[in-house]
This record gives C-alpha cells, structure tokens and sequence, in this order.
C-alpha cells in the first residue's frame, strides 16, 4: 500500500457482502472557473463574473456564474456577445492551473469515498457507491456527506445526484443545481424522467433535439413510447430513455482525446504565424499525452474562418504518436490540404484521437529509439516543468508571436459518455 492510499482510506469498498441495487453517485461541480475566481476574490462573490478574457478580447467564455447566466451567458459565447448581454460583468482569465490544483483535491475527496471513481472533466465525476449503506447511511446521507466534505476542503458549491445508473444519476445533479441534491430511488427512474425535455438525455444536442421533434417527440415519455428501430436511425439510446444504463463506473478509463485550440487577436490570413500557433499547440497537445502516457494514432486540424465557418480536417498516422514532430507534422499537411488565397482564420486547433495507453508501445519505442526524439521531448518536459515554459522552446518559435501562455488557454480533455 502507498503513503497516499494511507492517507486517504476509502470508506467504502464494494464487496458482495451487500448484494443490492447499484448506487451511483454524479457529482458536479457549480459554474467550477467561474466559483473558484469568487472564492480567490470574496468581492466577487455575488456578481456576474464571466472567465475567458477581457470583454473586448475575441475569444469565447470559459465559465459563466450563475448571476451572470441569468443574463443568457453561456459557456462558448463569443466574449463580446456576452458583454453586450450584461455590460456590468466581471471579465477575468481563465487560470488552468489554479481550477487543475482544485480539481485534484476534489477528485481525492471522492477517492475517499468509493475506489471507483470516473472523472469526466475537471469539475464533475461519477461514484459508484454501491455497498456503502452499512457505513455511509442512505444516498440522501451519502450526498449530504460528499457536499460537506467538498465544502469544507476548498469552500466550493457542488450538485450530486443519486440513481441506479449513470444516465438518470447525471440528469439529477443537473436539476439539483445550483448547490443542492437530487435522489432518484429504485423502481422511479421512468416516473422521474417521463416529464423532462428529450434534451435533457445525455448525447442529445441541439440538433438531434429539433430532428426528434418533427417527430413529434418532444418529453423522454415521448421517447420512451417511440418505436426502438426509429431510434437506432436517429442514433439516440432509447434503453436510456426507460432508465436503462447498463454501464459500469470505470475508474481507469482513458481520455477519447487531447487537443487544444486558440482564438486570434484578429482574423488572420497570414500562413507562417498560423503555421507558428500550430507548431506551439501541437507541442502542448504532445506533452500532455506524455504527461499521461498516453499516445494517439488520429491527428486532426481545426480551422475557424473570419465568417465562422468551421471545419475539421484529420489523418490517422501509422503507428501511435506522443511527439511534437509527428502531431505537427500532420496538420501542417493538412493545412496544406485546405488552405486557398485570401482564407482568413479567426481559431485554429490540434486535437489527437485514438488513444492508448503508451505502456503498449515501449518495446515499438525502444527498437526505433535511434531515430526517436521522445528522449529529447521528455527532457524538455523536465525542465519546463520546473522553471517555466519560457526557458525552453523549439526555435522556430524564437522570437515569435505566436508564443502563447499556458495560463490562458483551457486544456481540454474530450471525455465522453
């Protein structure tokens, strides 16, 4: 046993001791940036605060508080629409790190609690708590108990709700927000689900929403009623909609993908500073899967034009990569690809999919280690870890404008359900 698992005993394993239905726990944080910069700011605390940027700055908004979402702001809006809807907002940066070290001893209090705990962003995670009555009480205790501790760590509001699977516990933290707890007993799940917007099923945006509806379907009862074959066409989980989830809590499960993306100052056309922000965010995106040992066999390129119009561009390489070389070499190929005269970008992106573990490729690593630069890239890590991004770089980044500061830009991890 590690010093760490000492210091942090779980209380509750599950065993089969306690044969019952499953208890699964969805805990969520409130508006997590957007809580944490009132919590640094106590004169914050009660006013719009919007994190992203300054409100003139193009980009889009990190995290709205709950007083500035009454005003319509939401998560990616433009920083300049939100300004318009609520001119007295408090714009900040956004600081990665910060919410990181936060999230960190979140996820160690809810380790605490059960061994099978799958984050799925920084701010949110499902517990499986199956097994922990005897000690913890019901899962109305077993809430309260997670919220006070989370409280009483970091001074936080989290939402938690508690079903018999994944799908329903999510959609609970969601209308216990803000600050609260919603429980969904077995044998309610379909009384509990019936009234609610199809929206509210986890996969279901805004697109497959408006399809659903020119079926006439417009409440989880109406999909629930609907013809199964019809919603394998439409691809959306109908078991889901009858409180049907089968799917375990996974405790080591791997990210989908890794990626990262920039707004503009202003829209540009020019193709060596473009190629520059390219460059610098393919190394970010490389380092993080070294980080978490992870390597990625699909690159793909994200490019915003002046109009808005997006597109996404991918390759998928040979064999799994974590290098720089490789991921920035992909998408530079593919801006090639798709680049034409007098395009203007307002956002470009690097995203890497298909992930495994790394620890599958040592031995493939090893026998190319003559040609591999990973030896070089993982120094690099080394030493930027310990006195800062700036002390080291590649040098076509040299004297570049293109040189971003990690604080600025949210590091996105795409897990998904």
């Amino acid at each position: 046993m590690n010093a760490e698992a000492v210091a942090t005993p779980i209380r509750c394993r599950r065993t089969d001791v306690w044969p019952a239905q499953r208890v699964i726990m969805h805990a969520d944080m409130d508006a997590f940036y957007a809580s944490v910069e009132q919590r640094e700011r106590p004169e914050l605390r009660g006013k719009p605060v919007i994190v992203g940027g300054p409100r003139d700055a193009r980009g889009v908004v990190t995290a709205a508080s709950y007083e500035a979402r009454t005003y319509g702001i939401r998560s990616a809006m433009p920083l300049r629409q939100a300004a318009r809807l609520c001119p007295q907002a408090v714009f900040v940066p956004g600081r990665m790190r910060l919410y990181s070290d936060v999230s960190n001893e979140v996820m160690r209090i809810f380790r605490t609690y059960s061994p099978l705990v799958e984050p799925l962003s920084l701010d949110e995670a499902f517990l499986d708590m199956t097994g922990c009555e005897r000690r913890l009480g019901a899962p109305p205790e077993m809430a309260d108990q997670v919220r006070a501790d989370v409280r009483a760590a970091v001074d936080l509001p989290i939402s938690v709700g508690v079903a018999t699977n994944k799908s329903v516990a999510k959609i609970a933290s969601t209308l216990a927000k803000p600050d609260g707890r919603r429980i969904v007993p077995p044998g309610t799940e379909q009384e509990f689900l019936n009234p609610l917007p199809v929206r509210m099923i986890w996969g279901i945006g805004p697109k497959s929403q408006a399809r659903l509806a020119e079926r006439g379907i417009r409440t989880i009862a109406d999909l629930a009623r609907h013809d199964p074959e019809r919603m394998r066409e439409l691809r959306q989980p109908a078991g889901r909609a009858r409180g049907i989830d089968a799917r375990d809590v996974e405790s080591h499960r791997t990210a989908r993908s890794v990626g990262n993306e920039v707004t503009f100052g202003r829209d540009t056309g020019d193709q060596a500073l473009v190629l520059r922000y390219l460059r610098q965010l393919a190394d970010h995106v490389a380092r993080r899967l070294r980080a978490k040992r992870l390597v990625g066999r699909t690159v793909a390129l994200k490019l915003r034009y002046a109009d808005f119009r997006t597109i996404t561009r991918q390759v998928t390489l040979n064999r799994p990569t974590d290098q720089t070389r490789d991921v920035f070499g992909a998408v530079r190929a593919l801006l090639a690809r798709v680049t034409s005269v007098g395009s203007l970008y307002r956002l470009v992106g690097v995203h890497v999919t298909g992930i495994e573990s790394s620890a599958t490729r040592q031995l493939e690593l090893r026998s190319r280690m003559v040609r591999d630069r990973r030896p070089l890239e993982i120094a690099m890590d080394q030493v930027r870890a310990r006195f800062g991004d700036a002390v080291i770089t590649h040098a076509a980044l040299l004297n570049s404008a293109a040189r971003m500061n990690s604080e600025r830009y949210a590091w996105r991890d795409d897990v998904l359900g």
